[in-house]
């Protein structure tokens, strides 16, 4: 607990903030400890409210908005798996037809 106390405090975080973005849905952490990336997404929070000025809708829409752009790039890896999996030949079709798409 004392270590976590150390953490907030190095990174200008409050329990009672990270209790109310929790209960905002804002983080959701898996553990009752909080993960780093429960931290990164704190300090991403703070610095939207207090540097920025971003007042609670926004910070629903940013963090919607980074959500999603987390989940297109896990897609994307998942995608980039199955390629390297495919045979050369099924590979170089897909290719081409994605240079279609582009040119079309």
């Amino acid at each position: 607990m004392a270590e976590m106390n150390d953490r907030l405090r190095r990174l200008r975080l409050q329990a009672t903030m990270l209790e109310a973005w929790v209960s905002a849905g804002w983080i959701a952490p898996e553990t009752p400890e909080y993960s780093e990336t429960d931290l990164a997404r704190a300090c991403l929070i703070r610095d939207l409210r207090e540097a920025m000025g971003v007042n609670d809708e926004g910070v629903e829409v940013a963090l919607d908005l980074l959500d999603q752009i987390h989940g297109l790039r896990r897609a994307l890896r998942r995608v980039g798996d199955v390629m390297h999996g495919l045979p050369e030949p099924a590979r170089q079709e897909v290719l081409v037809i994605l240079r279609e798409l582009d040119e079309a």
